[in-house]
């Protein structure tokens, strides 16, 4: 058996699941997600709890046993309290603001980049004097908060020698001495 597969999860309350046609839906106070599930993986609920289950010891299905777990485990921890990341922009200049779901980003090059954040993203940037700027991201979709970190990471991604570009907060940069320090 999968040691993540055969895991229960407990249904928080408020949270409900429903399924139809191969199709998983996860509803709660932060909204509602969908996720595609192989028939072959069964899910059962039962007295608030959700399980998953698996119709045949094959490799395929053995390996889509704790994934498909894992994808509603991060569903239902997405729909009861929601995810938050936190980047940061260190550099001389850099900043961030935000209009609604336009974020507006200032790195360094000769232009403003414009970035429209998908509606389910709330978005909210802070600057304080003497502080690096801060993007503070919240959704309930675990998989689509990481693209749009990514994607906001991709325009300046942090850098060995000094340390400039977008991290997240807390993130440690593997720093690399310069040529002076060879000799």
């Amino acid at each position: 058996m999968s040691r993540i597969g055969k895991l229960p999860i407990k249904l928080p309350t408020g949270v409900s699941i429903a399924q139809k046609d191969n199709i998983v839906t996860v509803k709660g106070p932060k909204g509602e997600l969908s996720q595609y599930v192989n028939p072959a993986i069964k899910v059962g609920v039962d007295e608030g709890v959700l399980t998953v289950e698996r119709s045949t010891d094959s490799i395929e299905h053995r390996s889509q046993h704790g994934l498909y777990r894992a994808l509603l485990n991060n569903m239902v921890t997405g729909v009861s309290d929601g995810y938050k990341k936190q980047l940061e922009l260190v550099g001389v200049g850099y900043r961030a603001s935000n209009t609604g779901q336009v974020l507006e980003l200032s790195l360094g090059y000769t232009h403003n980049i414009y970035l429209e954040l998908p509606a389910e993203v709330k978005v909210e940037t802070k600057t304080e004097r003497n502080k690096n700027p801060l993007i503070m991201l919240e959704s309930a979709d675990k998989q689509l908060l990481g693209q749009v970190c990514a994607k906001i990471r991709s325009f300046r991604m942090p850098e060995p020698y000094k340390g400039k570009g977008i991290k997240f907060t807390g993130e440690v940069i593997r720093r690399k001495s310069g040529k002076s320090a060879s000799k």
